[in-house]
């Protein structure tokens, strides 16, 4: 009966967590979304919502071009990097990982010093006689800036897969004729499928929902669904607006979390850890 009652009372600073920093905001962000500045219940907030359709489907777009160069970036890389011994694997995953224990906002100051007009590539080819290119404030730069922060995300998922996988799977592929083509599209895919699924879920969301990226690297000239709700909250005063289209933002990422939960159904171990 002690032993209940300890597994009972651990559990109760993870609800009090749940409560506070994950039910609380879902509740208070739906609230917003239904009601009016006087507290009234409404739809209104919603009607609107179409005004900002052309926004909703540019950051789809942006965050769709992002999350297919993360694929085609981090998925061969995700795939050599399982072929190598464990201490080079640590090594490699160390080196992906040393980005990320840095500021969010730190490394897109960095990209800012890189792609400006006076900043280091520029620079570069003033020094050996070649023009300046014009590379901050575009859509290219955004995109990249999205790549740069997220491929991490992309990368780490579908290693995780790909290097506990079983090679005699490869082998007996190999053994029955099948090319490195035919090997790759009916064992290596479908076994890495639920590391995709999570690495493009991870990438796409946030892409998608993005602001501080465009301000910085898009200089206020791109503006996305992201740059829309922060301005409603901070700059317009329109939580219930804001709210609103953030809770359309939150059914997106519901509906991603759902396909990758549906797809994903390996839960077996494996992986190099850090």
């Amino acid at each position: 009966m002690r032993n209940n009652f300890s597994k009972k009372l651990l559990d109760k600073p993870y609800l009090v967590w749940v409560l506070l920093f994950i039910i609380a905001p879902l509740v208070m962000v739906a609230y917003y979304a239904f009601t009016d500045k006087t507290g009234a219940f409404t739809i209104d907030n919603f009607t609107v919502i179409s005004d900002y359709l052309p926004t909703i489907l540019l950051s789809i777009l942006y965050g769709v071009f992002a999350t297919v160069i993360c694929v085609l970036l981090g998925y061969p890389f995700a795939y050599y990097l399982s072929k190598h011994t464990e201490k080079t694997q640590r090594t490699i995953v160390l080196l992906i990982m040393l980005p990320m224990w840095m500021n969010f906002l730190i490394r897109t100051y960095s990209l800012m010093t890189i792609l400006g007009d006076t900043g280091v590539i520029n620079s570069m080819l003033n020094a050996i006689g070649l023009d300046s290119v014009h590379m901050i404030n575009t859509s290219g730069a955004v995109i990249l800036g999205m790549v740069y922060n997220f491929l991490p995300y992309m990368i780490l998922p579908i290693y995780s897969v790909l290097s506990k996988m079983d090679n005699s799977l490869v082998e007996a592929a190999q053994d029955l004729g099948s090319n490195r083509f035919q090997v790759f599209r009916r064992v290596i895919l479908p076994t890495s499928l639920p590391g995709l699924l999570s690495g493009i879920t991870m990438v796409f969301v946030p892409c998608v929902s993005t602001f501080y990226i465009t301000q910085k690297l898009g200089g206020g000239q791109i503006v996305l669904i992201g740059d829309v709700i922060e301005s409603q909250f901070q700059s317009a005063n329109n939580y219930n607006l804001g709210a609103s289209l953030s809770f359309v933002l939150m059914i997106l990422i519901f509906i991603c979390l759902g396909v990758m939960n549906y797809f994903d159904t390996d839960d077996s171990d494996g992986g190099v850890i850090i």
